[in-house]
């Protein structure tokens, strides 16, 4: 891991914690539901040599302060606005994973002006239970979580994110049991009231989706989310699923820097 600044935001009465290192043109990393900054390592290390890196513990995870109400997208997502203006960086490309895809979302849409580009990775424009099969599913989630604990729900959900990867399911049980109980929740409820998909065409910044074939969000999804947004490009990374930043590093990587030195060539041409 490449030196980095441990910086602390104070927002909203509340502590937003945050990492920064590199230099160059800024690119902001919003980790998924119960990550964490410290999980875009990989991408950091590939990053930081050309980029100015910043990966903030977004509300009610890592270090930041733990949640004391709802946790709304449409709030994280000014959030990252605020950060971004604080540290100078007019314009930053932006890359969420999962939950993070959907801040990175809100964020090209409410704050055009801060995003540069945008890579959403193993997400989607509308995280509302639209089927009796999601709506089972979060349920289950809910109530996994306040009858047995997230410990437990991180033991399940290693198995199906690393299949026949004991090192990566260990790794995982461990920082997913690190995450506060109460935030957790209300950071799956925000979640799950979420949704922008009517307004994906308004979207004007170069766009990337990026899509696991095994991910748990159907890849039909980001297909249509690909043909909302104007100009937008679908990358599908085989033999991965929904963890892909982690389980297949050196494969996003390549995809990412691959869309990021295009979009950079473009701007100096």
């Amino acid at each position: 891991m490449p030196d980095h600044d441990e910086l602390v935001m104070s927002h909203g009465g509340s502590r937003l914690s945050y990492r920064k290192t590199g230099t160059g043109p800024a690119v902001l990393l919003l980790h998924g539901l119960g990550s964490g900054a410290r999980d875009w390592e990989p991408q950091t290390l590939a990053l930081a040599g050309r980029f100015t890196v910043i990966a903030p513990d977004l509300r009610g995870h890592g270090i930041s302060s733990p949640a004391s109400g709802a946790i709304d997208i449409a709030e994280q997502a000014a959030d990252m606005a605020t950060l971004l203006m604080r540290e100078g960086i007019d314009r930053a490309d932006v890359v969420g994973m999962s939950m993070g895809g959907a801040i990175a979302l809100q964020m090209a849409l409410d704050f055009p002006e801060r995003v540069r580009s945008l890579t959403v990775v193993n997400s989607r424009s509308a995280f509302a239970p639209r089927s009796w099969r999601e709506r089972l599913t979060y349920w289950q989630r809910l109530l996994i979580v306040r009858l047995l604990g997230l410990p437990r729900l991180g033991r399940i959900l290693a198995g199906r994110l690393f299949p026949d990867q004991p090192g990566l399911q260990a790794w995982f049980i461990e920082r997913f049991g690190d995450n506060d109980q109460t935030s957790y929740l209300a950071a799956l409820r925000g979640l799950a009231a979420w949704s922008v998909v009517h307004r994906l065409g308004d979207i004007r910044c170069p766009t990337l989706i990026v899509a696991a074939d095994q991910d748990y969000t159907p890849l039909q999804d980001k297909r249509d989310d690909c043909a909302r947004i104007p100009g937008a490009r679908l990358a599908v990374i085989e033999d991965a699923r929904h963890a892909v930043t982690v389980e297949r590093p050196q494969a996003f990587n390549a995809v990412l820097l691959s869309f990021l030195d295009g979009e950079t060539m473009e701007a100096t041409a």
